[in-house]
């Protein structure tokens, strides 16, 4: 059901990107808009995993120095017929994880040091079997590829505001788009909606994540039970981590004072309580 609403959701961002470059600039707009948009995202997506890892400090791990959790991703792997991710430790006490890449064989799992001693056996498998879930539906290309669209909504919304200030369209383009009212609709409603569409995505991906983590691992309990702890260590403690990068984890690091009650409202994480229930309901 996840799956089919992401390719709903990307359908109607396309449909969205469509009516916004035909009321700004047709098929020009559109054109246009995609290709700033994506040369804006290319980079990221390409070296995404040696900009997050160095953003937090993440060391690759050797197999000797962290027996205990090689192991668990090596049987993970074997069984979800993958190639072995890289591993990386984050240097920080406040339990988390995620995974980066643009592919499986260009993959990366990093964790923090806090969760090696707070999570048992059956709860790190849970949590690694999620990430891999990640990188084996390569979740990071469906991101960059919402993220490319949304921001060549936003990029024409822009546009649109500068010619309903500056009387920029010409008649003919006014009246097909609507007009002035058109213009505004579209500067102030399409950026709004793209983000509420793109967060959507990321949710459904977030759930895809955990059901299909939970198997991998052998039993949803597990993955339930560390949700549990990490959400409870991450309001406690929440990691010094940026709100660009706060969707990668597998639970939001940024809890807490620091962030907004918009920034809950409108989070890429759908509620940790729902994501246990689905978890507990479920039957392998």
């Amino acid at each position: 059901m996840n799956r089919v609403k992401t390719v709903i959701l990307l359908g109607l961002l396309t449909g969205l990107l469509l009516f916004a470059g035909g009321a700004v600039g047709g098929r020009n707009g559109i054109t246009v808009a995609l290709f700033i948009a994506a040369f804006m995202n290319f980079f990221s997506y390409w070296f995404s995993d040696k900009i997050v890892l160095a953003m937090y400090r993440a060391q690759e791990l050797r197999p000797e120095e962290a027996p205990r959790l090689y192991n668990i991703l090596q049987a993970l792997t074997r069984q979800a017929g993958m190639p072995m991710p890289r591993l990386y430790l984050i240097p920080t006490d406040t339990p988390n994880a995620f995974a980066t890449g643009r592919n499986p064989r260009h993959a990366a799992v990093a964790v923090t040091k806090g969760i090696l001693n707070t999570l048992d056996d059956a709860e790190l498998a849970g949590v690694l079997g999620h990430e891999l879930s990640h990188v084996k539906d390569r979740d990071i290309l469906i991101g960059s590829i919402a993220a490319t669209i949304a921001g060549a909504i936003m990029w024409l919304a822009s546009m649109a505001r500068w010619a309903a200030i500056f009387g920029g369209m010409r008649s003919d383009d006014r009246d097909d788009g609507g007009g002035i009212f058109g213009l505004l609709f579209l500067a102030i409603l399409a950026p709004f909606a793209a983000m509420l569409i793109q967060l959507a995505i990321s949710r459904s991906r977030e759930f895809i994540a955990d059901s299909e983590g939970a198997r991998l691992a052998g039993s949803p309990l597990g993955l339930a039970g560390a949700l549990e702890k990490l959400e409870y260590a991450s309001a406690r403690w929440p990691m010094p981590a940026s709100q660009s990068t706060a969707h990668l984890f597998i639970v939001n690091p940024l809890k807490g004072e620091r962030v907004s009650l918009f920034a809950r409202l409108f989070s890429t994480h759908p509620p940790i309580e729902e994501r246990i229930a689905r978890l507990r309901s479920m039957r392998i």
